[in-house]
């Protein structure tokens, strides 16, 4: 009879073995191995690096590039510079012209521009593109330490087997140790991380613009402020305003925007393109009501929010987008690392060219050319004018095809670049009298065009130059000058006799008539909030143009000193952006003006000069007569001859015979030798005349002041003219060197 089995008794076939102590190990040593693998599989693939800190190293290596570039551009002008010299120096132990630098001159401005472009070019933020190639580079890296690790490990694990081989187990031992610990570490349970291609911040809000959502496609460039960093909807939750030296990330710089903003009451919705400056930050913001003016109206209160210093904040609106401005937080020098001017040889340039007088506080080049051009520069005493003019003049003495005036009734005007300009014009005889010079050949040269097949417009040359007039201290001039300059700024364009005006405001008080408004290029400087308005229109500062926030220079700092905003730039588009104009000191301008004096100075050609003789006058410059024909009040400025005007201003005639022998020819020698035993360029008349009565007692120990002027006139040297600053004397006058030289 079978044997019942009972429900509750288990069969031999269900009793499940215990696993053995080999068993269990095996089953560790498997997952551990599992661990292992997918640690440094994760690892190959750089799953230990976020998608973030890849963008930082991919922004990183940019920057590096960008900064490589830099520094072989530099070298190459370095090197330009060098070869310059040289060649200056050959051409100076030759005496030969220094025309014959002008190739060198344009190589070392040609690469100095490149080097300025790539100095001025803001960096971009990374694109994914960028994040692909830093990941993969950090792949190949891991990839080859693999292979390499390999390699040495078993050359060390052979050597310590030799080691303990000849009964030295140490080495052996250490990395036995080692190894079991590195097991340790990596065979420990292993949690995958998120996929790749996570945001590296995070996402735009899905109602953006598509283009603000991705990088365009097909190449094509970028929008401004289509790289977004943060919205105004990605605001932590509490969060509240910080200064702005807390930020050191581009989501830290929005985040600290849109904060201050928010608490102002400034509509700013969204900060994009942030960019790291060695003076700030750059950013570009946008609003969702009304214009970037809310900005501008309460950039004072965001100072104070971001714990900048006054003018530390600089909006910027933009054109192409009226809800967008370029926001710039400024705590340090924007300018610091303008380059300076470059050298530009005597007649290496047309009036035509533009040449470079500046930089933007974003780092771009101001380029000009004031051929035709009309000019109106406004700033306050202390805001830079007379810099300003040197800087525009040292571009116009260094042309083949133009001719330069200084007119200046109150100031030293030109000074420095004394020896390049034809005309110097102080006194208001001698400025009436070239204003009214000018005025009669622009109409004469009106009905030249023709004759000369020019068409419509002048066209400079070397034959046939263009004038550039210089008048500084505008208001200060005669009521008469006033006139003829006004008469002249309404014929002279088409005749390239162009006038630059200049005056400490740019209102109807300053100005007489209300002419800011008819200039074709218009720049201010520090000045009163009405002159920003007079010149530029009334709803200026709404758009941006801000020089009554600039600081105009003291006796102990040059502050805003010749930074200015600027309109109607031939070829540039009208931006309210703050400019600095290149300073050059006073002792480079002196020798610039020597060579170029040297080189040779233009007369107006013949032409013109011939036309002039069929031109009325302007009715208010004639003599008055009764009706019996009598004088009845003499001409308020007499029209003169080229050189009767040159004359009048102590200017040199270019074709003169030459000196004759005698004491005025003596005299001219004499004062020449003893400047150069001074080793000075220019001495006052009374310590001229001390020199010479010391270098020869017998010629000049009786001669008196008036006595030896007498004497320098009769050697056509002319009148003592302002020589600029020596000393503690501000003007004082007497007789240049070079100029006696030239004489001579």
């Amino acid at each position: 009879m079978a044997t019942e089995v009972q429900p509750d008794e288990k069969q031999p076939t269900d009793i499940v073995a215990k696993p053995t102590r080999i068993d269990r190990a095996k089953t560790a040593l498997k997952d551990q191995r599992g661990h292992v693998g997918a640690r440094f599989k994760d690892w190959l693939a750089t799953g230990d690096i976020d998608d973030d800190e890849i963008m930082q190293l991919a922004g990183e290596r940019k920057q590096r590039k960008n900064q490589e570039k830099i520094a072989r551009q530099q070298g190459q002008v370095a090197v330009l510079h060098a070869q310059f010299a040289e060649a200056k120096a050959k051409f100076e132990a030759d005496d030969a012209s220094a025309a014959g630098l002008a190739p060198y001159a344009k190589r070392v401005a040609t690469e100095e521009s490149k080097l300025a472009a790539l100095q001025g070019t803001p960096v971009m933020p990374p694109t994914g593109r960028d994040a692909d190639i830093v990941r993969h580079g950090k792949k190949a890296t891991r990839a080859g330490i693999v292979a390499v690790g390999g390699l040495g490990g078993l050359s060390a694990f052979t050597a310590a087997v030799e080691q303990a081989t000849t009964g030295h187990p140490l080495l052996l031992s250490i990395g036995i140790t080692a190894a079991g610990y590195g097991w340790y570490l990596l065979s420990r349970p292993f949690v995958a991380r998120e996929e790749e291609g996570q945001a590296p911040f995070p996402l735009a809000p899905v109602s953006l613009p598509a283009t603000f959502q991705a990088d365009p496609a097909g190449g094509a460039t970028p929008i401004v402020g289509g790289n977004v960093v943060m919205s105004v909807e990605q605001l932590p939750e509490g969060a509240k305003p910080f200064p702005l030296r807390n930020a050191r990330t581009p989501d830290q710089l929005a985040q600290c925007v849109l904060l201050a903003a928010r608490a102002e009451g400034v509509p700013i919705v969204e900060v994009s393109d942030v960019q790291r400056q060695p003076w700030g930050w750059q950013c570009v913001v946008r609003v969702s009501d009304g214009t970037p003016e809310a900005i501008i109206e309460k950039s004072g209160d965001l100072e104070t929010k971001f714990d900048l210093p006054t003018n530390g904040v600089r909006p910027q609106p933009l054109k192409a987008r009226r809800a967008c401005a370029v926001l710039r937080l400024v705590d340090g020098d924007p300018f610091a690392t303008a380059p300076g001017l470059p050298y530009r040889a005597p007649k290496s340039m047309s009036i035509t060219d533009a040449f470079r007088i500046g930089t933007s506080v974003g780092g771009d080049p101001l380029e000009l050319s004031l051929a035709g051009v009309m000019g109106l520069w406004v700033a306050a005493s202390g805001g830079g004018k007379t810099g300003i003019l040197q800087s525009l003049a040292e571009g116009t003495t260094a042309c083949y095809d133009n001719i330069t005036i200084d007119c200046d009734p109150h100031g030293d005007g030109l000074e420095d670049l004394g020896d390049a300009v034809r005309i110097t014009a102080r006194t208001t005889e001698q400025i009436e009298a070239v204003l009214l010079f000018f005025l009669v050949m622009s109409k004469g040269r009106a009905r030249l065009r023709a004759k000369l097949g020019m068409g419509k417009k002048w066209k400079a040359s070397a034959e046939h130059p263009a004038i550039t007039i210089f008048i500084d201290e505008f208001p200060k001039l005669s009521s008469l000058a006033k006139l003829l300059a006004f008469d002249l700024l309404l014929v002279g364009r088409k005749e390239l006799i162009q006038v630059e005006y200049a005056s400490q405001g740019g209102t109807s008080r300053y100005l007489g008539e209300n002419i800011a408004q008819m200039m074709a290029l218009k720049a201010v400087g520090p000045c009163k909030v009405g002159d920003t308005r007079a010149v530029f229109g009334d709803g200026a500062v709404k758009e941006g143009y801000l020089p009554h926030k600039l600081s105009p220079a003291t006796a102990t700092d040059s502050k805003d000193a010749g930074h200015i905003f600027i309109q109607g730039v031939p070829g540039m588009a009208d931006e309210p952006i703050e400019y600095a104009i290149h300073e050059t000191q006073p002792a480079v301008l002196r020798k610039l003006g020597t060579e170029r004096l040297e080189a040779g100075l233009l007369d107006p050609d013949q032409d013109s000069l011939d036309a002039m003789r069929g031109v009325d006058l302007p009715e208010y410059a004639e003599p008055e007569y009764d009706k019996d024909g009598d004088l009845k009040k003499p001409a308020a400025v007499e029209l003169l001859t080229w050189d009767q005007l040159l004359r009048l201003c102590d200017a040199q005639p270019a074709e003169r015979a030459p000196l004759a022998d005698g004491a005025a020819r003596q005299a001219v020698e004499d004062s020449v030798t003893v400047m150069e035993k001074a080793a000075v360029d220019r001495m006052k008349t009374e310590t001229l005349l001390a020199a010479l009565q010391g270098y020869d007692p017998d010629a000049y120990g009786e001669m008196t002041v008036d006595g030896f002027k007498a004497l320098m006139k009769k050697a056509e040297a002319g009148a003592p003219i302002t020589l600029g600053q020596i000393g503690d004397e501000q003007n004082p006058r007497g007789f240049k060197r070079d100029r006696l030289r030239h004489l001579l």
